[in-house]
């Protein structure tokens, strides 16, 4: 597919911006001259790309192009790199990426400050469930993702990286009053659950094998993984909360002390061979083996 590369630069632009007009203002040309790229573009692929929505959003075939847009710019990059053309100190690079929100607050970050500076780095985070992360590589949104699917979306590589223990936590208060006898199925159907948002069914998947049974439970919803252990210690409900956020929780009390939880991580990320992405999956992988429960 012989496709012009300000066109694909054009649609990656309308994405990230959300709207024609931004996009214009980007690449400093009039959104008449957007329109017209976007149409080319789709009367080349012979194909509707993009949902003119606010903000515009992909059809299925705009996800294929999208992907085909990042990777084209990510390979210009390192190619300009590797040439010296970028070698201007002001010259930054952005890796979208997409990240559960236990893993964000708990090594990605220490993972991303250790990218050489050479590589003139900069972030953008997705927050997103580990179970559900893997949508923003399908649609070209993210170029790598920390997730709990192992199966390598096309286009990219997986490897393990270890699994995050979770435990099954609540304030001492609250576990006297809603568990005296324990975790019965009785209580836990009256006892408030902590949940992160509506995508999350970490608590639900670790009641079903503890239990063998579906139950249903008051919940509140803490969309922050900070929030949500402070949640945990006001005595709003129990939750799962993770290994390396626990080293100060003498406020806190385990509910099933021989019964952790662990959620396998994966990193997967573009194909390419992008000193960028090679020096960030180094990296990753270094941090988390010093965080995560290694096989």
């Amino acid at each position: 597919m012989d496709v012009d590369f300000s066109q694909l630069r054009t649609f990656a632009a309308v994405l990230d911006e959300g709207t024609f007009d931004g996009a214009a203002a980007v690449l400093r040309i009039t959104p008449s001259a957007v329109s017209q790229r976007i149409r080319a573009l789709e009367q080349h692929v012979g194909q509707v790309l993009l949902r003119r929505t606010r903000p515009v959003s992909t059809t299925p075939s705009g996800e294929v192009v999208m992907r085909l847009a990042r990777q084209v710019a990510r390979l210009e990059q390192d190619a300009s790199e590797e040439l010296g053309f970028t070698a201007d100190e002001h010259a930054y690079v952005t890796i979208p990426l997409v990240v559960n929100a236990d893993s964000m607050s708990t090594w990605m970050l220490r993972a991303l400050a250790r990218m050489p500076v050479r590589h003139r780095a900069l972030f953008e985070l997705h927050r997103e469930d580990e179970y559900h992360s893997t949508a923003l590589l399908r649609d070209g949104t993210a170029m790598a993702a920390v997730t709990s699917v192992p199966e390598p979306v096309q286009g990219c590589t997986s490897e393990e990286l270890g699994s995050m223990r979770y435990h099954a936590m609540a304030s001492v208060d609250f576990a006297e009053r809603w568990f005296p006898g324990g975790m019965s199925p009785e209580e836990l159907q009256k006892a408030p659950m902590l949940t992160f948002d509506r995508k999350d069914d970490m608590q639900d998947r670790f009641l079903r094998k503890r239990t063998r049974r579906r139950i249903t439970a008051p919940r509140n919803y803490v969309p922050g993984a900070l929030e949500f252990v402070d949640a945990a210690r006001l005595g709003l409900g129990w939750g799962m909360l993770p290994d390396p956020m626990l080293t100060d929780s003498t406020d806190l009390v385990s509910l099933a002390p021989d019964h952790p939880f662990d959620v396998p991580l994966y990193w997967q990320r573009w194909r390419l061979e992008s000193p960028v992405l090679d020096a960030l999956t180094a990296a990753v992988r270094r941090t988390a083996r010093e965080v995560l429960r290694q096989p």
